[in-house]
């Protein structure tokens, strides 16, 4: 099955919500000191991240277009409607944190980074799950964590992962049948470390020291394959 790597994700994320529900009672003070330590955790991974580019100049000015264009386009505001819009369902804001910040804090963690494009690309290309039900692992674990603290709209998050690298899997012949794969490679290498300026961002938040418009930073990620698609034709 081609999609069984992006389900057991979803999945992953969806059993990790609702075990970190069982936590939600925990004391305030308690509460705010762990949200503290995972935006630090977060943090360091994003650095981590960011040190992987090759060239650094595509991850700034990548950074910079792709900031200006989700100023413009307000994506952290549709981001933030579609979770009031759930929360409406739902008749109130859940007791820990809203649905739309566990949302929309959720899905930027578990959609940015190099390992749902890899693992999306092995699934459909060698039918390989591997990669992805590891990312699974390691997202449910992380939602646990979140729900426990941000709320059930943690859970949410499975449905833009599962589109998103579903869509990927889908289209990886057609990916790799038109890009050499150095080309891919290198895509990989500085989307990895544009997202992982984006995770830096999300941390800092996530302990409570900025309150950076993380979502308006994703079209980053279209620029940054533009420009590795010139840089690959000037070699």
């Amino acid at each position: 099955m081609m999609l069984l790597g992006s389900l057991l994700n979803a999945l992953f994320i969806i059993i990790g919500a609702l075990l970190g529900r069982l936590f939600k009672n925990i004391p305030e003070s308690m509460k705010q000191t762990v949200m503290s330590i995972i935006g630090l955790a977060v943090a360091v991974l994003g650095i981590q991240m960011g040190l992987e580019s090759g060239n650094f100049i595509i991850v700034i000015i990548s950074l910079v277009l792709g900031t200006m264009i989700g100023e413009w386009l307000n994506f952290d505001k549709q981001f933030n409607r579609l979770g009031q819009k759930v929360e409406l369902l739902f008749g109130k804001k859940a007791a820990q944190g809203s649905i739309a910040e566990g949302f929309v804090t959720a899905t930027l963690i578990f959609v940015i980074g190099s390992m749902a494009i890899i693992g999306a690309l092995d699934s459909g290309l060698r039918n390989d799950h591997s990669v992805l039900i590891t990312k699974g692992i390691i997202d449910g674990f992380t939602s646990i964590i979140l729900a426990s603290t941000l709320g059930i709209g943690v859970l949410l998050a499975a449905v833009p992962v599962f589109v998103y690298q579903g869509a990927i899997t889908l289209f990886a012949g057609v990916i790799s049948k038109y890009i050499p794969q150095e080309a891919l490679d290198l895509f990989i290498k500085e989307m990895t470390a544009t997202g992982g300026i984006m995770i830096l961002a999300i941390g800092l938040n996530i302990a409570g020291l900025t309150k950076i418009r993380v979502a308006n930073l994703l079209p980053s990620i279209g620029i940054v394959a533009i420009l590795v698609t010139v840089t690959f034709i000037l070699q």
